[in-house]
């Protein structure tokens, strides 16, 4: 049998570390993050321990570096999602886009983003990562795409002002409602509220004028 290639070894690789990073968001999300172990996303993913270790240099670098890739996943499939914005409004549309994604991966998965904000303001702090650099460049084309002449310091403060809402959807025992922070920021950007994917009201879909789940298809009906 004659050797694997160069490409399919590092197709290989790739599969192995997106295998990895999808099983820490499943099981952290659902049984937080000190109940699970590396041997259990090892099993869960379906490779060996010794590999979660080859590609990541702790849990907590594992689980940043997960949360990243879906929230780069996310973002990318909102933005891209059918109808694409076109014309002169098209950045404003792909600028609400991001900010409901964000908003509605925060909502949909409470714990695992509250674990991943506390590990970012511990002494771990923000860690550099492939799945955090594609998400910093999704939404730098974002920010250029709204119409920024000044990316470089644009693009940091729509990640700050992001960053500083997904916080307070998220405190424990006293969230602020998604609506309001969503308007905060629309108003702060100056997108009309029915752009993007505007969230449920509070009593559910099935409420008079329930719009698009945040994050999620739009109501074909």
């Amino acid at each position: 049998m004659s050797p694997r290639s160069a490409s399919v070894n590092e197709e290989l690789r790739r599969r192995s570390r997106e295998r990895l990073l999808q099983a820490t968001v499943d099981l952290v999300g659902e049984h937080g993050y000190d109940a699970t172990t590396l041997g259990d996303i090892a099993r869960q993913a379906g490779t060996a321990r010794g590999l979660v270790s080859y590609y990541f240099p702790g849990k907590r670098q594992l689980l940043q570096s997960a949360v990243h890739r879906l929230m780069h996943l996310t973002l990318q499939e909102a933005l891209e999602r059918t109808p694409r914005p076109e014309g002169p409004d098209a950045g404003r549309e792909l600028m609400a886009r991001a900010i409901d994604a964000i908003l509605g991966l925060t909502r949909d998965h409470p714990l695992l983003m509250r674990t991943h904000m506390a590990g970012i303001l511990t002494a771990d702090g923000f860690i550099q990562c492939p799945e955090q650099q594609r998400l910093a460049h999704l939404l730098r084309e974002t920010v250029i795409a709204y119409g920024s002449t000044d990316p470089d310091a644009d693009y940091p403060l729509l990640r700050a002002l992001l960053m500083g809402t997904v916080v307070p959807l998220l405190l424990p025992g006293a969230p602020t409602p998604l609506p309001r922070l969503r308007a905060e920021l629309f108003q702060r950007y100056e997108l009309d509220g029915e752009s993007g994917f505007p969230p449920e009201p509070e009593d559910g879909p099935d409420a008079p004028g329930a719009g698009a789940r945040v994050g999620g298809e739009r109501d074909a009906s």
